[in-house]
């Protein structure tokens, strides 16, 4: 899209084709060409016509990360895949709202401005700079639809002195031309880039399998999930940090927070490797990229099914935003044969299959197993003590 187009989409004109746009979304979800039908009928010019399509379409895949809000904005694909997810970007703002009250925060690469809107609405002066001109015309006019306060302008965020605000916020781009790109050396702008940002009160999302060796010392590192699926890890300058480690957890009735000072001791409760008990547990991908693991375990008075496998177990029941709960209804044969026959046995026709440090591909597996049966069930399959174990377990 360009500047221009964009600007008529923000004219009275632009905005009645916008919503006969949306209309014709709702009504033919899933189907571009008859909403573009739809709209040419309003709209003859054929590249007025086009944007206004592409934005509806890019609104309704929008409300997964943004909301109703995503109703009003604007997007380009490529900036909105990249887009943080408003529930995820509100925490992070509400952290930094939290350290410095009132504050002003730089976005350096603001993209279509979902990071800008976030420190908006958490109270604090915002402004953004991106190379990309019509992303940057795109957060401008986010933030205006949205009736929030703010900035965004083109430039070079490594060009930009930091010191004139509280504090500053980086989203280094982790995609090149062949892809997702997972040397730190590779993303734009580069690693030591970052590291010298870090130097100044400052965050910077990157990528959640950043390696913990890689985080400076005094740097804290937090991994956040939203509804079970690993979002980003943020890394937090020294004079923002309150831990080493974090794993937060965003759920549908709120969040939760486990650090590194939440972990036991080598030796103590937690920490040992023990037998399969009555529950099993599974641990929050960020708990788990976290290095928590064991902290969930002392959590639920159990302890680890190995000591390199991120599963744990326990005697008791224990409902924990940290992690997925299982009753161990019976341990069955690990060894193909002998498993497809006693998935036989109790009729079981519908299988979930959950695999951690074993080398099983579920899709294949359940084919040659060929179920048969009215029953569903969940199977694990997993080392216990470096052992290969089948567990039929239910979830609660």
């Amino acid at each position: 899209m360009e500047i221009e187009t964009l600007d008529w989409l923000r004219t009275a004109e632009g905005a009645r084709l916008l919503a006969a746009a949306d209309r014709a979304w709702a009504d033919h979800p899933g189907d571009p060409v008859r909403v573009a039908g739809d709209v040419r009928r309003v709209e003859p010019d054929a590249e007025k016509a086009a944007a206004a399509t592409t934005q509806a379409q890019l609104r309704a895949k929008a409300v997964v990360k943004f909301g109703e809000a995503a109703h009003l904005m604007f997007f380009t694909p490529d900036a909105l895949e990249q887009a943080t997810r408003a529930r995820v970007a509100d925490h992070r703002a509400a952290r930094l709202a939290a350290a410095i009250p009132g504050g002003s925060v730089i976005d350096l690469g603001c993209g279509i401005g979902g990071d800008l809107v976030a420190f908006a609405r958490a109270g604090l002066v915002a402004g953004g700079v991106d190379l990309d001109p019509v992303r940057a015309a795109m957060a401008r006019a986010n933030l205006e639809v949205l009736g929030l306060p703010g900035a965004a302008q083109v430039g070079d965020a490594t060009t930009v002195d930091p010191r004139a605000f509280d504090a500053a916020f980086a989203d280094p781009a982790r995609r090149g031309g062949r892809g997702r790109v997972f040397d730190v050396e590779g993303w734009t702008p580069p690693w030591p880039w970052v590291l010298d940002l870090l130097a100044r009160r400052s965050l910077v999302k990157v990528a959640p399998g950043i390696g913990h060796d890689l985080v400076p010392v005094g740097v804290e590192a937090e991994w956040v999930s939203d509804g079970g699926d690993v979002k980003e890890a943020v890394l937090w300058s020294p004079d923002l940090a309150t831990t080493d480690r974090r794993a937060t957890v965003i759920g549908e009735h709120g969040l939760a927070t486990l650090t590194d000072e939440d972990s036991p001791a080598d030796g103590e409760a937690g920490t040992e490797v023990r037998e399969v008990g009555a529950y099993l547990y599974e641990p929050d991908g960020a708990v788990i990229r976290a290095g928590l693991v064991t902290a969930v375990a002392a959590g639920v008075g159990g302890g680890l099914v190995d000591p390199h496998i991120a599963y744990v177990t326990s005697d008791a029941s224990f409902r924990t935003p940290f992690a997925r709960g299982y009753r161990v209804v019976e341990h069955l044969p690990y060894r193909e044969k002998q498993l497809r026959a006693a998935l036989h046995e109790r009729g079981i026709g519908r299988l979930t299959i959950k695999k951690r440090g074993v080398q099983v591909v579920p899709e294949e597996l359940r084919k040659r197993l060929s179920l048969r049966g009215d029953n569903e069930a969940t199977l694990v399959l997993t080392r216990v003590s470096g052992q290969g174990t089948a567990l039929l377990v239910q979830p609660f």
